[in-house]
């Protein structure tokens, strides 16, 4: 056998840990299916008696038809539903793990926007459903069901065995032809799902820019845009569908036209070869005809879920790529736990980057202004992101107030830290909000915004700290958003301040104000830890550390 590809890989991992229950139900679905041979004969036995007189009384027929289809329901039954309870929690499981993910990830996703992530979790993961339900059952049924029926036709009638035999085989042959485009068309239509939600997100974010500067007009005209484009990518795959459904049909529906064309001349005695000897009595005839559709009816269900299959194999192939770009996790579990005790003394050894680039050991004690300097890529972030225990690497041993920063520390580490990251990231809510964070009761405002410089900047805005901010900081410059940021760290009074080129790309002036702002509270006893390419900041603190030796 082949191998598979990398994309039905990819689902079979998805799919691993309901791989079990998945199979008991298709086998359930598949044995219900087999039930109506049997149904057949006591239809053909029924006829017989009715046109030759003899055989079992009808009563007994019809008791015994009613019966094995309520068998049958029932196996349906049971079969559906141990399909959507596994289908759900696959879904679950799927689900909570990336959320889980996102929400300890070290750094930004390297696989798309927050709208692309949001999407995979929310709806497109939903997508896995149908193949669940509808695709690995079909597929079971066309598996077992098509060969018992064709051997059952063989034993009667070698003529109504090959005409199923020839007709059975090309609606395989043509659904692979047809599914190569129906899964370079599903993969189209997700991506362009993926990017109107980014699209929409992005300009949800920038609501306020794109009304101060009056762009609503080529706003919604990107939007009409990107809302074709989907409209056409789905279009695409329902002209696929139908296809796949005409190419079945009229295959199927010449296997069983030649199959009555068969039964009828025979029992009118026109042809006299096809059977393995006796004539063709009217009891199998009718058998024969009933069995022929239901030799087609799997390889229909399959064509119906055949697109489900390939929604499902693009779904696979997106978060798996989602999981290859999923960083290393931060350490902690994000619960509002209690300042670590002891003094704010801070240990790094043993670390060395993915990229070759060795840490020096540090030891930085209570109160201590360190600069990191470097080239661009030297781990001056990675190790602000270490010591806030938002990155793990393995092999570090970092040691924070006498204790080893891990999962049971982490959290309690950073109610001390006041984290100022590179690039400014805001909340879609209030100023009053992106400073407190949700917890007013945590820190002092006023204290906040005079250390930071920001009470000129709030006295300037319309609603003050009431003020609605985008996640990319509307009506802020990018000195005041970098001031904002310093006073989300000040707020809760820190005993650590972790600043990441808290001076970068800012005018001299609003730099100089930073600078000042941040020496201010070093000068209060914060330990004060920077990384920076500005030398005049660097030179102005207690030790600079050079970064960027390869090992």
């Amino acid at each position: 056998m082949g191998q598979q590809s990398p994309k039905q890989t990819a689902l079979n991992k998805l799919e691993a840990t309901v791989q079990r229950p998945v199979r008991r139900a298709s086998l359930l679905s598949a044995g219900a299916a087999l039930i109506w041979p049997l149904q057949a004969v006591l239809v053909a036995l029924l006829f017989a008696g009715l046109l030759q007189g003899g055989g079992p009384a009808p009563v007994v027929l019809v008791g015994g038809f009613v019966l094995l289809g309520l068998v049958r329901a029932a196996l349906g039954y049971v079969s559906e539903k141990m399909l959507q309870l596994s289908a759900h929690a696959l879904i679950a499981r799927l689900r909570d793990t990336m959320i889980t993910t996102e929400t300890t990830r070290a750094s930004d996703t390297a696989f798309g926007s927050a709208g692309a992530v949001a999407v995979l979790a929310s709806t497109k993961l939903d997508m896995l459903i149908p193949y669940v339900t509808r695709y690995q059952p079909a597929r079971m049924r066309a598996l077992l069901v098509p060969p018992v029926i064709l051997v059952l036709s063989f034993w009667h009638a070698w003529v109504v065995g090959l005409v199923l035999l020839v007709a059975g085989p090309l609606i395989p042959v043509f659904m692979a032809l047809v599914g190569w485009a129906a899964k370079e068309a599903s993969a189209r239509q997700l991506s362009e799902i993926g990017s109107l939600n980014d699209l929409l997100v992005e300009r949800f974010s920038a609501l306020p820019d794109i009304r101060a500067l009056g762009a609503g007009g080529r706003v919604q005209a990107g939007f009409a845009a990107k809302a074709d484009d989907l409209r056409r990518r789905t279009m695409a795959v329902l002209a696929v569908a139908f296809m796949s459904s005409t190419v079945l049909e009229l295959f199927s529906a010449l296997g069983v036209a030649l199959v009555a064309v068969f039964v009828g001349f025979s029992l009118l005695d026109v042809v006299t070869f096809g059977t393995w000897g006796a004539p063709l009595s009217p009891a199998v005839g009718v058998f024969l005809l009933l069995l022929a559709p239901d030799f087609f009816q799997p390889l229909r269900d399959v064509a119906a879920a055949w697109h489900d299959k390939a929604a499902a194999v693009a779904v696979a192939d997106e978060y798996d790529a989602w999981q290859e770009s999923v960083a290393a996790k931060r350490l902690g579990a994000g619960i509002n736990a209690a300042p670590l005790l002891g003094l704010p003394s801070l240990t790094l050894r043993d670390a060395q980057l993915p990229s070759g680039i060795a840490l020096p050991e540090l030891s930085i004690k209570a109160g201590e202004r360190v600069a990191l300097v470097g080239p661009s890529g030297a781990g001056k972030t990675t190790v602000l992101r270490l010591l806030a225990g938002l990155l793990h690497l393995p092999d570090a041993c970092i040691t924070v107030a006498g204790h080893a920063l891990d999962d049971a520390t982490a959290d309690g580490w950073r109610r001390r830290i006041g984290w100022m990251p590179q690039a400014p990231h805001f909340l879609n809510a209030s100023l009053r909000r992106n400073i407190d964070m949700g917890r007013p009761e945590a820190g002092d405002m006023a204290n906040a915004l005079q250390r930071a410089a920001l009470v000129p900047v709030i006295a300037s805005l319309p609603q003050g700290l009431n003020t609605q901010l985008g996640e990319t900081g509307a009506g802020l410059s990018g000195g005041e958003g970098r001031r904002v940021l310093l006073a989300r760290a000040l707020f809760a009074r820190p005993d650590v301040i972790l600043a990441d080129e808290p001076t970068a790309d800012l005018d001299a002036a609003t730099a100089a104000l930073i600078t000042h702002a941040l020496l201010s509270e070093a000068a209060r006893g914060t330990t004060l830890i920077v990384a920076t390419h500005d030398m005049k900041l660097a030179q102005q603190l207690d030790r600079i550390i050079q970064l960027g030796d390869a090992v």
